[in-house]
């Protein structure tokens, strides 16, 4: 349960580094935008930290994510999702 747990916690992790690289974001700006050290945001990526509800919704706020997607998807769904919801944004 434990490892699971770990797993799945390294995963959204995993998700909000993958997406903020894919959004041309440095740790730096996210860390502003939080108003945390820079210090402090590299150990949220490195899933060192625990996430607060409230501090995965601000994240995927600044990332213009849904937060289910930084919760449930792998992150190659994730980023082709991410890809795919832009697009249709574009032509409307």
């Amino acid at each position: 349960m434990e490892d699971l747990l770990a797993l799945k916690t390294k995963n959204v992790a995993g998700n909000i580094r993958k997406v903020r690289e894919f959004r041309d974001y440095t740790q730096d700006y996210l860390a502003a935008k939080l108003k945390i050290s820079q210090n402090a945001y590299s150990k949220i990526e490195l899933g060192y930290s625990k996430l607060t509800i409230e501090r995965m919704f601000q994240i995927a706020s600044i990332l213009e994510i849904d937060v289910t997607h930084l919760i449930t998807l792998e992150p190659a769904a994730l980023l082709k999702t991410i890809s795919e919801e832009e697009l249709v944004v574009a032509h409307k």
